[in-house]
């Protein structure tokens, strides 16, 4: 099973496991972080679920369809790795994904 290395924002890291098919936002949700709202479910339509991609993975994820980019652009945290976490799937390929949970807007 893929891990998944997720800081909070108070800058702690939690290595959990990851069932691969299931969404970063549902991995960190159902591993007990829950500062990370995710209100829409997982539907991109609030971008509540907002992290921040270590820079060496990166390159490593599908690309950002024009809805994730468009919620994205909404938040006052954006950085060069910014995603939403509902939109990558955990695969074995994504062993030992890291990513930072965004300040909330």
């Amino acid at each position: 099973m893929p891990k998944l290395v997720v800081v909070n924002r108070a800058g702690e890291e939690k290595t959990v496991e990851a069932g691969a098919g299931l969404s970063v936002m549902e991995a960190i949700r159902d591993n007990g972080f829950d500062e990370l709202l995710a209100l829409c479910g997982g539907c991109c339509s609030c971008a509540t679920c907002h992290i921040h991609v270590d820079a060496a993975w990166a390159d490593k994820l599908p690309a950002m369809s024009e809805d994730e980019n468009d919620l994205l652009d909404s938040s006052d945290h954006r950085e060069a790795t910014s995603r939403l976490s509902c939109q990558i799937h955990m695969t074995d390929a994504l062993d030992g994904l890291k990513v930072v949970i965004a300040p909330e807007d």
